[in-house]
């Protein structure tokens, strides 16, 4: 037998095999490597270190489910006409045998009582939308909360930011294209909104419907938007978050052997994959079960839509409800001058929706700006930390909330047996009350919890032991606390607040202070000054107590 060849006794033939030659798989790797590079790709992030925490699966139920909707809606195109023709429905539902209704309508009944399996798909899409919203939503306010939007993840909060205003867009067109009685109205409430933007409001309704309300062109031309363009600028959104994501490495709550150069966790390939695949397919399963068992969006109970005719309780999905609520609680005002109608009863609370949006987008270089802080941060803020943030989220969020009862007041009259009028006056009061309550309280709590924070590093943890001092005094048994949690407590910075210094130089000669420095001054005082933070316990503070004994 050749060293370097092994011979088949039996047969005579020489193996193709030399000893220590790479195997065909081996090769195949080789070329693909020397082409593409793959292993130098695969070696740098297969084993890439991620934190592990309950709330950063948020940003992975957002990721699983929009990849259910696109899964859904792939098997929904294939059997929805998107059609604005009128025909004569004959199908298995009988209460609208011999009504008219456009394609699209028909095609939508279709899917749910003679496609196999497409009610289900269809209640599985509409259940993941909602999901998918609230998922970003929920997400983005655990990012905001902690301060994940900072340097250098402020491009990815525009992302994410951009991802929430599509999903919504997204929401609206997928919500409309069933033409049922219920979506007809939503198209109609955002024509009436369309309406009222001054000169250009008519020639955009014209373009959009193809003519006079509601045309034949509207459910034809949502159709491509709702199942290419805003899907594929999403997915390109989707993949660009995730390729910063691991480029600048994942941001980590404050703890033990974490800081801004080191990631606590564990290696992406194989532990986290076989997590996150795992958790996808959970996700998969809660939104086949809800679509299995909660019916939602039953098209066949409103009818197909006509102008002269609304459904009652017409409510749309939860993230437009809001926007909803700040027309159906704004005062009908109308103004009427040189031949022309201006409705600022309907004009400025439809600008108003996209603000508020655009300041939770903006809020990181607003921040940015009032500190100063060009540093990289990997460590999240604990929100307690935080008081004006964290208050100025929960008040946002107030915002939102008591807007969403405004979008529904008809349903919560109906429901709690409550005067319409007086839920609309409480709703047009909470805009302005609520959130400045919330904010104030909101930032009364954080401000408690880091009181308890100092006292437990300064005292320890209560053990409920009492015990009798020399002198006869009752006091309870303190721990002190492990390091590793003294270490978490006290790890976040309190730098002081930005300031111009003195107006006059040492030389005599005043300095130019513009309105810019002089707002920033006092956002900074506002967010960062006295009265927003508890000090920190010293090094000498906590030896001092520790070392006298006073650990009772």
């Amino acid at each position: 037998m050749d060293g370097a060849r092994s011979v088949n006794e039996a047969t005579g033939t020489v193996s193709s095999a030399r000893r220590g030659e790479p195997g065909k798989g081996e090769r195949l790797a080789d070329w693909a490597d020397g082409r593409l590079g793959l292993y130098a790709l695969a070696k740098a992030n297969m084993r890439k270190v991620f934190p592990d925490h309950w709330s950063f699966m948020l940003g992975e139920v957002c990721l699983y489910s929009f990849v259910v909707l696109i899964l859904t809606g792939v098997y929904l195109t294939l059997f929805f006409e998107p059609s604005g023709a009128e025909v004569a429905y004959h199908g298995p539902y009988a209460p609208l045998n011999g009504v008219l209704m456009t394609k699209a309508y028909a095609s939508t009944l279709d899917i749910s009582f003679e496609v196999r399996g497409g009610l289900l798909i269809r209640q599985i899409h509409h259940w993941a939308a909602l999901v998918f919203v609230t998922g970003m939503l929920v997400h983005m306010m655990r990012v905001f909360f902690t301060g994940a939007f900072r340097k250098p993840r402020e491009i990815n909060w525009l992302f994410g930011w951009t991802l929430l205003m599509l999903g919504i867009l997204t929401g609206l067109t997928g919500y409309s294209l069933p033409d049922d009685l219920l979506s007809g109205t939503g198209i109609r409430f955002a024509d009436g909104a369309i309406l009222s933007i001054p000169v250009v409001g008519t020639y955009i309704s014209f373009f959009l419907f193809g003519g006079e309300f509601p045309g034949h062109d509207i459910i034809s031309r949502l159709f491509p938007v709702h199942v290419l363009l805003l899907p594929g600028i999403m997915l390109g959104l989707v993949v660009a978050h995730l390729i910063l994501v691991f480029y600048h490495k994942h941001t980590q709550y404050p703890g033990p052997g974490r800081d801004q150069k080191s990631v606590v966790g564990m290696p992406f390939l194989p532990v986290y994959m076989a997590k996150a695949g795992g958790f996808f397919f959970l996700t998969f399963g809660v939104l086949a079960v809800m679509g299995g068992i909660a019916s939602i969006n039953p098209v066949w109970a409103f009818g197909p839509y006509r102008p002269d005719l609304v459904t009652t309780g017409a409510q749309p999905d939860w993230y437009l409800g809001f926007s909803e609520g700040l027309i159906r609680v704004m005062p009908g005002w109308e103004i009427n001058a040189w031949g022309h109608t201006l409705v600022p009863g309907v004009l400025i609370p439809f600008s108003l929706f996209p603000l508020i949006l655009l300041a939770l987008g903006v809020y990181p270089f607003v921040e940015a700006w009032i500190t100063g802080d060009r540093r990289e941060h990997h460590i999240l803020d604990r929100p307690r930390n935080m008081p004006v943030r964290t208050g100025l989220g929960a008040a946002w969020l107030s915002l939102y909330g008591v807007l969403l009862i405004g979008g529904g007041n008809d349903i919560v009259a109906t429901h709690l047996h409550l005067s319409i009028n007086a839920i609309t006056w409480f709703v047009r009061i909470g805009v302005f009350v609520l959130p400045v309550i919330t904010f104030t309280v909101t930032k009364r709590i954080c401000l408690g919890l880091q009181r308890r924070d100092r006292d437990s590093v300064l005292h320890g943890r209560e053990t409920g032991t009492i015990k009798m001092l020399p002198h006869g005094e009752y006091v309870e048994v303190h721990e002190p606390l492990p390091q590793g949690r003294l270490f978490t407590l006290t790890q976040h910075e309190q730098n002081p607040p930005y300031e111009i210094g003195p107006r006059v130089d040492a030389g005599g000669v005043r300095r130019p202070v513009t309105v810019s420095h002089r707002v920033r001054e006092r956002l900074a005082r506002a967010m960062f000054g006295p009265g927003t933070h508890i000090p920190k316990p010293t090094p000498e503070e906590h030896r001092e107590l520790t070392e006298g004994g006073h650990h009772h």
